[in-house]
């Protein structure tokens, strides 16, 4: 077995499969779905390009290279619970990579949080991604995710709602002076627009859809954070979440809240099953929700 054994987790599934014979059986000893262990194990016997089970009737028997690594993972497994007693429930044992992903739309809100959670916990390294793309957990591309929109359905997936944002349509106060406040929808669709992609599945973007015709559309883009910039710099009126654009001076919003649209969508905290409860994940999880639940939108 000649290729790198990255991730401890898929070498955990295969000794507990290879210790209890099943799938099943280890699926509820690991507490994940039986789709979770048997994806796992394919994708590291893919990555090592060795079989370690013979497949049967009755279950799942190691080969002689699963019996290698349950030899070898037997050894691990033993001093990983030592060590794992050692650390419990010290806060200043927090260490280590913590990989979070979100949206570019969230960075304004994020940064400032970020900093105050690195000073909680100075010795844990941050490693955060945004990417409009959502970075799958169970493959360990991210430790945990901040998403806004539907709620995750991926098996193993702990998804939790720990805020509502309100999005309303904003533009910049110079192109409030060059063109003016609109003063009901009609005359809103005479006036400039920043949009997202056309199959965006965005409610706002949605309507400027429906709502705006095509040709007062001045720009598209995939991206929160590059249409909040369109917009401070007077290209046209976009949708924002409130949190995001009341923290800068250069946005009016376009209508008050009983008059124009008004969008809201769930943020959901999303972990994996088999990191959820690691004290640098639940350290993070309690720092972030008890954020939200200061600005009381939920």
């Amino acid at each position: 077995m000649n290729a790198q054994l990255e991730h401890w987790d898929d070498i955990r599934v295969a000794y507990e499969v290879a210790k209890r014979g099943t799938l099943s059986a280890a699926a509820v000893a690991l507490n994940v779905h039986h789709s979770t262990v048997l994806r796992r194990i394919n994708a590291l016997e893919q990555r090592l390009n060795t079989r370690l089970f013979h497949r049967h009737a009755r279950g799942y028997r190691p080969t002689d290279a699963g019996q290698s690594l349950l030899q070898v993972a037997t050894g691990i497994s033993e001093q990983v619970d030592k060590l794992s007693g050692y650390l419990q429930g010290a806060d200043q044992q927090i260490s280590g990579s913590l990989v979070i992903t979100t949206v570019t739309g969230l960075i304004d809100v994020l940064a400032p949080w970020l900093a105050e959670f690195r000073q909680l916990y100075p010795q844990l390294r941050l490693e955060v991604i945004f990417d409009q793309r959502k970075l799958r957990l169970d493959y360990g591309e991210a430790h945990i995710a901040l998403r806004p929109g539907t709620q995750p359905t991926e098996p193993d997936y702990i998804a939790q709602n720990i805020w509502t944002l309100r999005h309303s349509l904003y533009a910049s106060k110079d192109y409030v002076v060059e063109h003016g406040l609109p003063k009901d929808i009609e005359q809103l669709k005479q006036h400039k627009f920043i949009s997202g992609l056309p199959d965006s599945p965005a409610p706002f973007i949605q309507w400027i859809e429906n709502n705006i015709p095509s040709h007062n559309i001045v720009i598209r883009t995939s991206d929160l954070y590059m249409g909040r910039l369109a917009a401070i710099n007077g290209m046209g009126i976009f949708t924002l979440p409130d949190v995001v654009a009341s923290q800068d001076s250069r946005l009016i919003k376009i209508f008050s809240q009983e008059d124009g649209p008004l969008w809201q969508s769930p943020l959901w905290l999303v972990t994996h099953l088999l990191m959820h409860r690691t004290s640098r994940v639940q350290a993070f999880c309690d720092f972030i929700k008890q954020k939200c639940q200061m600005l009381g939108s939920k």
